[in-house]
C-alpha cells in the first residue's frame, strides 16, 4: 500500500504532500482490517477489498498505466460476488493479493 518514490503536487514535492501520504497509510490498513472484521461478523456478507491497479484518472493527471474501463474491471467482478464467494479477502485483477 505504500510506494517508494517522490509524493508531488502542484508546487512540486514537499514535506506536506509526504505527511499527507504517510497519514493515509495507517487509516488505510485500519479500514482493511476492519473489513475482515465485519466480513467474520456478517457471514451473509461477501465484504472484501480491491486493488484496481495504476489506473489513468485526473487525481493522478492520466499517468496511469491502464484506462479507467480496465480498472473498473475488478471493482464490478467483486462487487458481483455471489452469497458462496469470497470473503474477508484482498484483490486485483489477476485474483486475491497477500494481506
Amino acid at each position: 500500500m505504500t510506494y517508494a518514490g517522490t509524493v508531488s503536487g502542484p508546487g512540486g514535492a514537499s514535506p506536506a504532500n509526504r505527511n499527507r501520504c504517510a497519514r493515509s497509510v495507517p487509516t488505510s490498513r485500519r479500514a482493511l482490517a476492519r473489513a475482515v472484521q465485519y466480513a467474520k461478523a456478517f457471514p451473509n456478507m461477501r465484504i472484501n477489498a480491491v486493488e484496481p491497479g495504476y489506473t489513468a484518472t485526473d487525481l493522478n493527471r492520466h499517468t496511469g498505466t491502464q484506462t479507467v474501463e480496465e480498472g473498473a474491471e475488478v471493482i464490478v467482478r467483486m462487487a458481483q460476488v455471489g452469497p458462496d464467494g469470497p470473503t474477508g479477502g484482498y484483490f486485483d485483477v489477476d485474483g486475491p493479493l497477500p494481506w
